[in-house]
């Protein structure tokens, strides 16, 4: 596979088995393993000129740079990010999010090997859910667009969640802007599941694609108003065979709805799409629509704006994301949190009165 190595993946310990990990080879004792390599640490010079040449490894090193939580890379992820923002921005940033069992990554890895066949460079971002009970992620992304992985015009990072709302990375915007600097003229980004939080997503890219299936019973299939409200289109996905046909009717289902719901983006119909990613057909049209999108978006000023609206949205994340952060590790706010925790808890302190307590002890 031509795909990057995960940057993690080098600073795990070398397993029995696995790459020179067997018991009794030359040179270990037996029941001892080799550990592999660790990595030398790179410059933000080797960052940024790495990822400007399209060192499909260095970039990896930086999206994990940017990924650290350890204090000790915040600084230098920051700098990295300041000297490649100017090389980024010229990308397609499309959300793609659907219902379970919709085929959202087998439409994904059919998208993308059409674009990458027209000449495209294709970067996915694959926001995998993290666990709220062991904090672990499956990452399973690449498996599932084997195909697409191993195309070299196509880079495929999965990241877990991190128990954000709405199942995306905490660091995809930055993930994106390092994409979009190694030149990726195409960002997907794919969403766990469908709910009211997908609004997250919607802040982050220019075209939103809801992807869903006919023949699952109610064809609005639970999906909340408000989700469909931020489509710029509908795709009804695996049209082919004997549901076509359904597709066809969910189709026009779902054109009928639209016509009573306020467009996602000024100048621009949203739209309705049958596709198939088993046999392809219907994919090349939605990259045309999407060019069609481009076109009205721009002619109206609409995507300018949005563009400049989530860069502040983002600077005001990034303020709530620090603070909280800050609060949480707080020595005043440690020393007292378990007493108050408890207190409120054991029905003995109003929480209003607990938050408040935490606040004043809180200080910059």
């Amino acid at each position: 596979m031509t795909h990057e190595r995960d940057d993690r993946q080098s600073a795990l310990r070398v397993m029995p088995g696995v790459e020179g990990g067997h018991d009794g080879l030359p040179g270990t004792r037996r029941g001892q393993h080799r550990r592999a390599p660790v990595r030398r640490a790179l410059t933000t010079e080797e960052y940024v000129q790495g990822v400007l040449s399209g060192d499909r490894t260095r970039l990896g090193r930086a999206i994990t740079l940017i990924e650290s939580n350890a204090p000790a890379h915040f600084d230098q992820a920051q700098e990295v990010l300041r000297l490649l923002l100017p090389h980024s921005g010229r990308s397609v940033r499309i959300g793609i999010t659907g219902v379970p069992g919709a085929g959202k990554s087998t439409f994904i890895e059919a998208f993308g090997s059409f674009l990458t066949g027209q000449g495209h460079r294709v970067a996915v971002t694959a926001v995998d859910p993290t666990s709220s009970l062991t904090g672990g992620s499956i990452l399973g992304d690449k498996t599932r667009m084997e195909r697409l992985a191993a195309d070299p015009g196509a880079f495929i990072r999965p990241s877990p969640s991190g128990g954000v709302l709405g199942g995306v990375a905490r660091k995809t915007r930055e993930t994106v802007l390092l994409f979009e600097a190694a030149g990726y003229d195409v960002i997907l980004v794919e969403t766990v599941g469908v709910g009211q939080s997908e609004i997250t997503v919607r802040s982050m890219v220019d075209f939103f694609l809801l992807v869903l299936v006919a023949g699952a019973g109610d064809e609005l299939q639970g999906i909340k108003k408000g989700v469909v409200e931020l489509a710029d289109a509908i795709l009804v996905n695996k049209a082919d065979g004997t549901n076509r046909v359904a597709a066809e009717v969910a189709r026009g289902e779902y054109e009928r709805a639209l016509h009573y719901l306020q467009a996602s983006t000024e100048g621009w119909q949203s739209q309705v799409r049958c596709a198939s990613s088993l046999t392809g057909e219907g994919v090349p049209e939605v990259w045309e629509m999407i060019g069609e999108f481009r076109a009205a978006a721009t002619a109206s000023g609409a995507l300018g704006r949005r563009r400049q609206e989530q860069e502040r949205s983002w600077m005001h994340a990034l303020v709530e994301q620090q603070l909280r952060e800050r609060f949480r590790t707080h020595p005043a706010v440690v020393a007292l949190l378990g007493e108050l925790e408890a207190a409120v808890m054991e029905g003995r302190l109003p929480a209003t009165t607990a938050a408040r307590r935490l606040l004043d002890v809180f200080t910059l």
